[in-house]
């Protein structure tokens, strides 16, 4: 009976002081747990709330959520402040990142979370009309490349057609692609595509093309005179009547913007050939029908004459009937009011000779005649003078 209470002694023992060893146990886990402070976390914009007996931000950061700091991240509060129960933490990885700006490169660290937000910790604005590649709101990443390129401004004439444009673009090629700007063949443009473009200058697209234009264009008749002793002096007699020829030309047109700018012959074809005119002129002296010594017979007036020559001022060189007078610088003509002397009336005249009215002038008004003579020399000593004139019978 003794043997059996002090067993049972032992054992009560035993489970006392084991039930002794778990309770204390147990009170100092509540005790270290409850004796650790709440924080709230923000990794890189992921919320966390953690309770951690860490001393410092740092040995938070590093021990407990396996951060690695860089000197460069953003830690709020700082990396050595004490860790307070309801802290909150923020803790920000700075990336290193490339910006290429219109070709100028630049290496950087930032905290910042989108492109957009790494360029406006560069000062760098964007305009509506600015390339950014990656697009402004994607995420930022480690190592990142992001490339800027301002807009110009520029004027664009395209077939003549102007308007004002942004571009980013660097060379006029590329420019014109970002315009959706086709060229085709034969299109020129100022300045060439490989040049770069600047800020306010002008791009000019010529737009070329070639046309086949076909044409009938007249062949105009030459006037062939010949010597006829059976015609009197200073008349004429057409014998063969002139004809107006055809042909056909084919051209090559060169376009600029809708503007002819050049036509070369192809090829050129007679479609009807041109009959040259032929005329008789009168070589007969009308002074070899008149028999020595005898007075002209006819109609007797008295008028006022004056003198010209085949080259005076506004003179074509041929009569009002046609008679080239430059080329028969000898003729026989006078100029008449055809209200008082017919034209084609042959006509003796006081100190001039035998002649024919064959030609009329402004100034040939009523009985007022003028008369051809070769030379200026010879219309100055003829001067003004009252004739008697003689219209043949």
């Amino acid at each position: 009976m003794k043997n059996l209470l002090q067993s049972l002694n032992g054992r009560s023992l035993t489970i006392v002081f084991a039930s002794f060893i778990v309770m204390l146990t147990t009170l100092g886990i509540l005790f270290y747990e409850d004796s650790k402070k709440t924080v709230a976390v923000t990794l890189n914009d992921e919320e966390m709330v953690i309770k951690t007996h860490a001393d410092t931000i740092k040995e938070l950061l590093e021990e407990e959520l396996d951060v690695s700091l860089q000197s460069k991240d953003y830690v709020y509060p700082k990396a050595a402040s004490k860790v307070k129960d309801d802290l909150q933490v923020v803790w920000m990885q700075a990336k290193q990142v490339t910006i290429v700006k219109d070709n100028e490169k630049k290496t950087i660290w930032t905290t910042a979370g989108t492109v957009a937000e790494a360029l406006k910790e560069q000062k760098i604005t964007l305009s509506d009309h600015d390339k950014v590649s990656p697009k402004p709101q994607t995420a930022l990443q480690p190592k990142m490349a992001i490339n800027v390129k301002k807009a110009y401004h520029l004027t664009l004439i395209d077939g003549g057609k102007e308007q004002e444009v942004w571009s980013p673009s660097t060379t006029v090629a590329d420019f014109l692609t970002q315009q959706g700007i086709k060229l085709n063949q034969l299109d020129r443009v100022e300045p060439p595509l490989t040049e770069s473009i600047t800020k306010n200058g002008v791009v000019n697209v010529i737009r070329v093309e070639k046309v086949t234009d076909v044409v009938e264009e007249p062949v105009e008749f030459a006037v062939i005179t010949k010597k006829d002793e059976s015609l009197e002096k200073g008349t004429q007699k057409t014998v063969t009547p002139g004809k107006t020829g055809r042909i056909s030309r084919q051209y090559e047109v060169t376009l600029e913007n809708g503007q002819e700018v050049e036509r070369k012959l192809m090829s050129e074809q007679m479609v009807a050939a041109k009959q040259d005119r032929v005329v008789a002129v009168g070589t007969k002296d009308l002074a070899s029908q008149v028999s020595r010594g005898t007075a002209p017979t006819g109609t007797e007036l008295y008028v006022s004459a004056t003198a010209y020559t085949a080259n005076c001022n506004g003179c074509s060189g041929r009569t009002a009937t046609g008679l080239n007078l430059r080329a028969n610088p000898n003729m026989k003509v006078i100029a008449v009011d055809p209200s008082v002397i017919p034209l084609g009336s042959k006509v003796f005249v006081e100190g001039y000779g035998y002649a024919v009215a064959a030609d009329t002038g402004g100034a040939i008004k009523g009985y007022k005649i003028d008369v051809f003579v070769p030379s200026n020399a010879e219309a100055y000593r003829w001067g003004r003078r009252n004739v008697k004139i003689t219209i043949l019978q």
